[in-house]
């Protein structure tokens, strides 16, 4: 079998949000962007991927277009592994972390998809098993426009049967709005996106104590200052980081620095599938639980929930708390 054609479609899907406030990683947005990645075969298999996403879609696109894409024809579609090293090898030099790895994310993704359509079995099965039919999922909220933006979100999600809520916000006031609208028994996730640094850090997880937080997400900046959240976790807090990770030596050094609770690789970031197993293996082997980073619509999704039913434990699926205007899987 060999690759005869790859192509990126970025999709821009209007959608609607509780909490008056429209905005991913800080910009406003009207519309939910995702990069899928077609790759065709010379056998009449087609492979989706996911590249990651949002604001960065059209820079992932020009990777992928006038980079990656044209590395991919004539390629055996079957040896991913072989494949995915002589990609990122052949680019390293253009950033081990960004747009480049995106797109390598969701070549590598097509290419789990065309092993299984080629085989006629389901990703789960390729990668093991499952170990359940189905999963439970978290509401994964926008930034609001206040606190009674954020009390009116969550019970808007209470209402809808979610028992577990992050929020992306990076105020007490917030955190403490969200606890009042939903009780002590609710899990309460909070991702701040890298805000503060390490004195700032400590001083929030002091002030969120009361409020019993279920995890605290990446709250120091950079997200690189792998030792300043290892000193945040030492204090009390329940820490979750990983979106940002720079690949499986990034998490090599969160694990040996007992800097994380809870590891959330992104398949859509990190180097796609193969990428991600690697991870999930040195975190089982570390004692890390794995909570994968996957607010997304597409291919990328789906290889995390089959990815995501394969672990042993019970792990809560991120979904991001929007009603898309259409879905990108049809019917």
């Amino acid at each position: 079998m060999k690759i005869t054609s790859a192509e990126s479609i970025l999709l821009t899907i209007p959608y609607r949000t509780s909490g008056g406030l429209r905005s991913i990683a800080g910009r406003p947005a009207a519309g939910l962007n995702m990069l899928l990645v077609r790759i065709e075969t010379d056998e009449g298999i087609t492979g989706w991927g996911e590249a990651f996403g949002h604001a960065v879609c059209p820079a992932t696109k020009t990777v992928f277009d006038s980079m990656v894409g044209p590395m991919l024809n004539g390629q055996d579609p079957l040896d991913i592994r072989g494949m995915m090293d002589d990609l990122q090898r052949t680019l390293h030099l253009f950033g081990r972390n960004g747009p480049v790895i995106y797109a390598l994310s969701g070549v590598d993704i097509a290419l789990w998809d065309i092993a299984g359509k080629a085989v006629g079995q389901p990703l789960h099965r390729l990668l093991g098993g499952a170990s359940r039919t189905s999963l439970s999922a978290y509401a994964s909220l926008l930034r609001c426009t206040g606190p009674d933006a954020v009390a009116a979100s969550c019970r808007e999600m209470l209402g809808q049967g979610y028992r577990h809520i992050k929020l992306h916000e990076i105020t007490v006031e917030a955190v403490k709005a969200a606890r009042e609208a939903l009780g002590p028994d609710i899990a309460l996730m909070v991702d701040t996106n890298c805000p503060w640094s390490v004195p700032e850090a400590l001083a929030m997880v002091e002030s969120m104590r009361r409020y019993d937080p279920y995890w605290l997400e990446e709250p120091v900046w950079p997200p690189e200052d792998h030792h300043g959240l290892a000193v945040v976790r030492a204090a009390g807090a329940v820490t979750a980081a990983g979106e940002n990770a720079a690949g499986l030596f990034d998490f090599q050094h969160l694990f040996e620095l007992d800097a994380l609770d809870v590891a959330q690789p992104s398949v859509t970031k990190i180097g796609g599938i193969s990428e991600m197993r690697r991870i999930i293996a040195l975190a089982q082997g570390s004692g890390v639980r794995v909570v994968p980073h996957c607010p997304y619509f597409g291919p990328g999704f789906i290889a995390s929930l089959h990815v995501i039913a394969t672990l042993p434990e019970d792990v809560t699926v991120e979904r991001l708390a929007v009603d898309l205007e259409a879905s990108p899987f049809g019917d």
